[in-house]
């Protein structure tokens, strides 16, 4: 292992030798219970369990549980005020297994196929009780369970916070025993009962969304036979599968999901809180009861299999949990408040929410210049920007490829002739704040920095990870920690930047099995390393702000948003298909953390200026376009949206929740329009974008005292028209944001 001692490899990533943790874990906490962590801890002292079924209630919601002889059974999570169903079935040996938990030699008794169902040892889990603590956020209930054949304790932490119909689920297994258990899944949480066992067809939507790049955050919403689950007469062996495997957490989907019952008037949710490898399924057990598992890294879904030796606690990734009265708008606002409550971490740009100039977009594309820098910067300050970023391309000589020689992160001598300090001095004379791209986690195969151990990188069947031109960083290793705290320190403390822009544009997808026991644990134990790198370099610079890419929305979830302060939204380079994008977005991420893309064109019209405008004002603004090379018209129109944004929408976004008065759109309809409402407690916002449609826009419902914010000059005209109002837009691919008369 070139010289580096495994227990010095590992600290930092959540494993710790037997012993190591077990003071500190008798004061568990939800910071703890976050991240996760793999270590001993001592037996809670309980008082004798009591098997009688019961509840277990915060503010918004109900959990019910019963027991089949020592064995605790979830039945069903319900709204308060919401009855059960009287054709909710009893729990069996089957169904309502409150934690979903299968080791290697063990028998899944159920025809479970794909599913994740029958695990054992959890169905024959024996309780063992029930604890209650106050926290300070809300309250957190901790259930213990046990398995005497395999010497396994289980932990089921269920955390509220507030007032907030929204639950923070994680599980601890502990093993007691003499001998090694392999850990081929566990859930973070499950959910029965979600319609009637006959009538899932009938009664239920799935809500998911997927995500690729450029085409981020498509929602989808389909009956369970359209997801996989089929209702053949009996039960399923396939279900209704959703995953993401890799570093890159959301490639193929966002790490939630949404399921509506018609028939109930409710709606279950959940987000997966992991920037690695997840996994969530809706389907029923043999005895067809429907239910969903929620959690991260397994073996058959992300190569992820535990060997958990004798005094080792293994811990699984959060997800939140819910279920509201409603449906998939009234989910959406209950995460949003949650997201805001219990994820975003309190740093000054998320309360100041700053506007950004980034130089890559339609703009200077990885090709920084002083003399295109200039220019740049002259125009941002006079249009209003506050942060001024020099994006990819920095570092690498004009002869050089910036994608491949990423690694050694020092400034170019040929693109800025009198030093990169000298174009950072120019941004903060301007009264901006500097700041600059990087990508840590990688490093390219033409950097001089190829040649340290391969311990430093990701490895697969003794070769290192590549992936397009890039080593692939292991931060479990704390020489690779201690290298890219010499980038940052270099990048704050000597220029003096106070924003990076983090981007992440490969894939580790299985992982690594150097020093692992298997790829999907070496992925997740450096998925675990990586946030609590993140957490050092926030905790020694808390002025700094750092941006969340990964080509894009590659890495769009709430382990890296917990951490970090923006989103990159999308590559996309089309200002016309962004709209289907972010109203997407506005369901998964904080408005005061999603950063959308602004980016004028040189030889646009004052009706592109503005629909690029409105496609940021409810956000955060991520300007960029080559602003110096407007006509006085366009620059005009970015200066005017900026003061407005500024005086007008800015101090709102921060406790604004979204909603749909046209429904989630879909980006491959470039005609139908678009629409996305803001509403705080002080103030309602709804953005419009007329696409290739008529030119009246009808909005059901809303308020017949609307106006035009902005644009005021283009002819754009808003009307009381049937059950809401008809917005009226003279030319095609126009855009406006209306708000209420005061």
């Amino acid at each position: 292992m070139a010289g580096i001692d495994r227990r010095v490899f590992l600290q930092g990533t959540g494993i710790l030798t037997a012993g190591a943790l077990t003071s500190r874990l008798k004061g568990y906490s939800s910071e703890l219970a976050a991240p996760g962590r793999v270590a001993t801890a001592e037996r809670e002292v309980l008082p004798p369990p009591v098997y009688e079924p019961f509840e277990w209630t915060v503010p918004g919601l109900v959990f019910s549980f019963e027991f089949i002889e020592k064995k605790l059974r979830s039945r069903i999570v319900l709204p308060t005020g919401v009855a059960v169903p009287k054709n909710t079935p009893a729990s069996t040996v089957l169904s309502g297994i409150e934690t979903s938990l299968h080791c290697t030699g063990e028998d899944p008794n159920d025809h479970h196929g794909l599913k994740l169902t029958g695990g054992s040892p959890g169905a024959r889990l024996i309780y063992l009780g029930k604890k209650e603590i106050s926290t300070p956020a809300g309250r957190r209930l901790s259930i213990y369970q046990s398995d005497p054949v395999l010497g396994l304790d289980v932990e089921s932490i269920y955390e509220a916070f507030a007032d907030l119909p929204v639950v923070r689920r994680s599980t601890r297994v502990t093993n007691r025993g003499h001998k090694e258990v392999g850990i081929e899944y566990l859930s973070s949480a499950m959910l029965y009962n979600l319609a009637s066992p006959r009538g899932f067809e009938q009664e239920l939507m799935i809500h998911f969304a997927q995500n690729t790049w450029q085409a981020e955050a498509q929602w989808r919403a389909v009956k369970p036979s359209r997801a996989g689950f089929i209702d053949n007469g009996n039960f399923t062996i396939s279900p209704a599968s959703f995953d993401s495997v890799g570093t890159w957490s959301t490639q193929r989907y966002l790490p939630m999901g949404v399921v509506e019952n018609s028939e109930l008037g409710v709606t279950w949710f959940w987000q997966i809180e992991h920037n690695g490898t997840w996994h969530w399924e809706l389907a029923n057990t043999q005895d067809k009861t429907v239910y969903a598992y929620v959690g991260g890294p397994d073996e058959l879904h992300g190569h992820a299999w535990k060997n958990l030796k004798p005094g080792e606690t293994y811990v699984t990734v959060p997800a939140a949990i819910g279920c509201v009265r409603g449906g998939f708008e009234e989910a959406v606002d209950a995460l949003t408040r949650y997201r805001r409550t219990a994820c975003l971490r309190p740093r000054l740009d998320t309360h100041k929410l700053p506007v950004i100039f980034n130089d890559y977009m339609n703009c200077l594309e990885g090709d920084p210049t002083t003399a295109k820098e200039l220019p740049l910067i002259e125009a941002a300050a006079e249009a209003g920007c506050e942060y001024f970023v020099i994006d990819a391309g920095w570092y690498a000589e004009l002869s050089e490829d910036w994608w491949g020689s990423v690694g050694a992160w020092q400034p170019s001598k040929t693109r800025f002739p009198g030093g990169l300090q000298d174009v950072l001095d120019r941004i903060r004379a301007k009264g901006m704040v500097p700041g600059l791209w990087l990508e840590p986690e990688v490093i390219g195969i033409n950097s001089p920095l190829k040649n340290k151990p391969d311990a430093w990188f990701f490895q697969r069947h003794g070769k290192r990870v590549i992936d397009h031109t890039r080593y692939l960083l292991d931060l479990r290793n704390p020489e690779v920690r201690s290298y890219l705290n010499s980038v940052i320190d270099r990048m704050v403390g000597e220029y003096k930047v106070g924003y990076i822009k983090m981007d992440y544009n490969v894939d580790g997808l299985e992982g690594t099995e150097y020093q692992a026991d298997s790829p999907g644990q070496g992925l997740l134990e450096h998925n675990r390393a990586l946030l609590s790198w993140l957490d050092d370099v926030l905790a020694r610079f808390p002025d700094l702000t750092i941006e969340n890419c990964g080509s894009g929305g590659g890495r769009m979830e709430y382990a890296m948003l917990s951490h970090l302060q923006l989103q990159s939204s999308s590559d996309q380079e089309d200002y016309r298909l962004y709209p289907a994008i972010e109203v997407g977005e506005s369901a998964g991420v904080l408005p005061e953390q999603l950063a959308i893309w602004s980016y004028q064109l040189k030889n646009g019209d004052a009706d592109a200026a503005t629909f690029n405008m409105v496609n940021a004002m409810l956000f955060r603004i991520h300007q960029s376009g080559h602003l110096a090379e407007l006509s006085p018209e366009c620059f005009a129109q970015v200066k005017t949206g900026l003061e407005i944004y500024k005086d007008k929408i800015r101090p709102h976004i921060g406790s604004s929740v979204p909603y749909y008065p046209l429904g989630m759109p879909d980006m491959t309809d470039t005609i139908s329009p678009i629409s996305l409402g803001m509403r705080s407690p002080q103030s309602n916002f709804i953005a419009v974008w007329r696409l290739q449609g008529a030119d009246r826009v009808h909005l059901p419902h809303a308020d017949p005292k609307m106006k035009v914010l902005y644009p005021t000059n283009l002819g754009i005209s808003v009307e009381p028209e049937g059950d809401g109002i008809g917005i009226v837009f003279p030319r095609k691919m126009m855009a406006c944001i209306l708000t209420a008369a005061q």
